[in-house]
Order: C-alpha cells, then sequence, then structure tokens
C-alpha cells in the first residue's frame, strides 16, 4: 500500500468483518501537486503517528484505480487517508477494522479484526471514537439557540444569509425545553438529603434518564405508552424536528459528517475525562447544518460511552482484577446561572472473593467502585472515588485547588458521621490534592491484538 495525497471523510456503511489478513505494507509516494496535498510523511505527522505505533484504522471505501490498482481509503484517529495497495484487490471491504503501524513513512497492515460479538462492538465503537462531540459545549449551543435561533440552510442555488435568523421549529423547542427542564440543577440535593427517602429515588432517575440505557427502556415500552423521557432520546427528538423544519427526510441525518471536540480527539477512550471546553454557547447563532452535525456529535459520545461499557464488561475475567461489570455514565446538570455542566460516573462491579479470613460471611458480596468527576465554578475540578462493599464503605477525594482542599478537611467528620448514621462502617475517608491516577486505555490494545 501506498500513501496517497489525502482526502476528504467519505461517509460508509458497515459491513460485517472478515477473516484476519496479514504482511501487507505500504510506501510512501510524494505528491506531484504540493500545494494542494500533504506529503506522507507530513500526513502521519499531522495524525500523530509515531514511528513503530500501531493503530486502528477503518476501511472507509475500496476504490479501482483506471490503470486497474485499487485504493483504500482509511479513517485513521480522526482523519482519512488514501493508499495505494498495487493491482492486487485487498481481502477487504468498506466498514472493515484494521490494525496498521508505522515504519518510517511507511504503513504496515498487522491484520483484520476477526468477525466476533466483540469485533462487532469494537467495530461500532471505533466507528464512532473520533466523531464525538463534548456534551456539556453541544448542550450549551443548543440552550443558546433557545433566544438566538438558528440561521435557515440555504435552498439550492441561493448564497447564504448572514441577516437571517429563525427561531427554533415549535417541536424542537419543545423537546429541547422539556430536556431541560428535568436536568438535575445545583440545588437539587441540599446538605444532608442522602438521608431522605427520596434523594435516592432522584439519584436513580438521573441515572436513568442519562441515555446510557435509551435504547433498552424504548424497548420496554408497550404500545400506547408515552415515550421514556431521556436525555439521548430527547436529542433525538431534536433531530428529528430539525430535519422536518427542512423538509428533509430522515435518512439525510446519518450522510452528516458530525463535529468533534479536539479533547475527546486526543484520548477518546479516557473516562472520567474532565472537559477542558467552556460551557458557554456562542454567541453567534449558528445554522441549522451545523446543529445538526452538532447533534450528531453529542449522540456518538452517548453512545461511545454505551459501547465502551459493553467492551469492558464483555472482557470481565480477561485479565486479573478487571470488573465484571462497568458502566460509563455522564450525567448533565445546570449551575445557578442556568449554566450545563457534566458529572462523570465510572461504576464497577468486581466480583465476590479477595482476601475473607477475617470477615468469611463477605465472601459472597460484590464490591463496588464508583469515580465521580465534576468541574466546579468556585471549587475546582474534583474527584471521589468510593470502594463499597457491604457494610463498610471507604472514598478518597481529590481536589486541585488548595482552598477547597481545606474546606473538604473540614466536612470529613460530618461525613463520616452521615454514613454511619445509615448503617454503613467508614473504614478510611481521605483527601488528597490533585487528581487520582487513571489507567490510560490503548484502542490498538483493548480492542483488537487479543481477538485479531
Amino acid at each position: 500500500m501506498k500513501l496517497n495525497p489525502g482526502q476528504p471523510p467519505v461517509p460508509t456503511a458497515d459491513p460485517a468483518s472478515k477473516q484476519p489478513v496479514q504482511g501487507q505494507s505500504a510506501t510512501a509516494r510524494q505528491t506531484a501537486m504540493p500545494d494542494l496535498a500533504l506529503s506522507a510523511q507530513q500526513q502521519l505527522t499531522q495524525i500523530k503517528l509515531a514511528n513503530r505505533e500501531t493503530a486502528l484504522a477503518r476501511v472507509a471505501e475500496v476504490l479501482q484505480q483506471k490503470g486497474g490498482g485499487h485504493e483504500l481509503i482509511l479513517e485513521l484517529k480522526g482523519r482519512s487517508l488514501a493508499v495505494a495497495v498495487g493491482n492486487r484487490p485487498p481481502d477487504l471491504t468498506a466498514g472493515d477494522l484494521i490494525k496498521v503501524r508505522r515504519a518510517g513513512n511507511e504503513l504496515q497492515l498487522l491484520g483484520k479484526l476477526a468477525p466476533n460479538q466483540e469485533a462487532g462492538i469494537a467495530r461500532a465503537l471505533a466507528q464512532r471514537l473520533p466523531w464525538q462531540q463534548n456534551l456539556q459545549a453541544g448542550l450549551a449551543q443548543l440552550l443558546t439557540s433557545l433566544t438566538t435561533g438558528l440561521k435557515p440552510q440555504p435552498q439550492p442555488g441561493q448564497p447564504p444569509s448572514s441577516s437571517s435568523v429563525q427561531p427554533l421549529p415549535a417541536a424542537a423547542r419543545q423537546a429541547l425545553e422539556g430536556l431541560t427542564s428535568r436536568l438535575p440543577t445545583a440545588s437539587s440535593l441540599l446538605p444532608g438529603a442522602g438521608k431522605s427517602d427520596g434523594s435516592a429515588a432522584l439519584v436513580k432517575q438521573w441515572l436513568a434518564e442519562s441515555g446510557m440505557f435509551a435504547e433498552s427502556r424504548l424497548l420496554q415500552t408497550t404500545p400506547g405508552q408515552p415515550a421514556p423521557t431521556d436525555f439521548k432520546l430527547a436529542l433525538a427528538r431534536i433531530v428529528t424536528a430539525l430535519l422536518a423544519s427542512q423538509g428533509q427526510a430522515p435518512e439525510t441525518f446519518n450522510r452528516l459528517t458530525p463535529l468533534a471536540s479536539p479533547d475527546l480527539m486526543h484520548a477518546p477512550l479516557q473516562f472520567p475525562r474532565l472537559s477542558t471546553t467552556p460551557a458557554q454557547g456562542s454567541a453567534e447563532p449558528a445554522s441549522v447544518a451545523q446543529t445538526l452535525r452538532m447533534l450528531a456529535g453529542m449522540l456518538n459520545r452517548i453512545t461511545v460511552n454505551q459501547l465502551h461499557s459493553q467492551t469492558l464488561t464483555a472482557r470481565a475475567g480477561a485479565e486479573p482484577g478487571t470488573p465484571a461489570t462497568t458502566m460509563l455514565i455522564e450525567i448533565p446538570w445546570l449551575t445557578p446561572q442556568q449554566e450545563p455542566r457534566m458529572a462523570q460516573l465510572r461504576m464497577e462491579q468486581y466480583p465476590q472473593g479477595g482476601d475473607t479470613r477475617n470477615r468469611p460471611e463477605r465472601a459472597s458480596v460484590s464490591e463496588w467502585r464508583l469515580s465521580l468527576a465534576m468541574d466546579l465554578d468556585q471549587a475546582g475540578p474534583l474527584h471521589f472515588e468510593v470502594a463499597y462493599r457491604h457494610p463498610s464503605v471507604s472514598a478518597q477525594i481529590w481536589a486541585e485547588k488548595q482552598s477547597t482542599l481545606r474546606q473538604v478537611h473540614q466536612e470529613l467528620p460530618l461525613l463520616r458521621q452521615s454514613l454511619t448514621d445509615i448503617g454503613l462502617d467508614v473504614a478510611d475517608l481521605e483527601c488528597r490534592r490533585g487528581s487520582p491516577q487513571q489507567a490510560q486505555t490503548r484502542l490498538e490494545h483493548r480492542l483488537v491484538d487479543t481477538k485479531a
């Protein structure tokens, strides 16, 4: 395979994968038009693929050239690369996931993802990884559109108008206002509210409506019942309303290139990962097309969390100390100024076992570990690491600001007493400066090398 000048993204389908292939390589060739395309070395440097580094790429399209040769359009780290594979047609089809390695200015094809259930999840996950939109920034832009409206999509043959702005379509406004009315607020849980009977149900509702269980809740809805309230489903209803206002069919949405956030492209599988993107929406009204592309990226972000959770759960027991169940959930909430923020929750269930010599009754009790991360305006970034095996609980709280660290230290006795009051044995409570160490998840290691 020879690396060709860069190409724009190509929308593709996602057919089933086939058996692994080995041994093909790519030699970079220079372009004769330096003003229009980048060299092979520049392209590989631009996508930050280091020498000898492996990565997962997706075959977007297989093209046949006039001279009988074949060319692949690969999606790699959020960019599209065109590579020539010679006269022999490759055993690849659009939608295949392949593992590649850089060798100097060459790309070597190491293998193709094998066809199994986990590979299907991995293929869907990798397809969406480069096209994630930060939910906090996206929601801020949507809330801004309630007051600024949207620029209409220009008709074919007509130039876009910079002054024409229209309010949100009624159906889109209704879906967005309904979503906003159900979001948690900063005052939803006051200090000491954890002892009340209603707080647990409220938190359970927030988790259920986060979008993590959208498809499951939709399947459980019987005919005649109203559609469930859910973050992901509400975004889908906004998409449907915007398309209908433009006279476009629903399938048009699948051909849009989603907007992606740079911070999510840098480490797409790291979770939790606090956003560095400001929550404020742009004062300039967005167009309908831009909003639809942003919504596509937001839906991809939720889907990535769902698929990543399934992948980690499917790999339970593959490595020592791995959890049996993992759920990655982002919960949107509103500040007193009605600005959106995100709370990132990682829940892991570890199977029964461990050292139970001193407490044999705990041998049949699983351990739950919760990681909660959020960025508060005044307190700054906060991380909570909680381990619970009934009836014992321990927690570590991480704060990046020194003033927040002092305040948390002052509140630790009250937290200990509150946990004791609800019947828990508090094993350990501590607060530290900074942020916890998190295991780095590498796409090519977690999803490819044990199966390909």
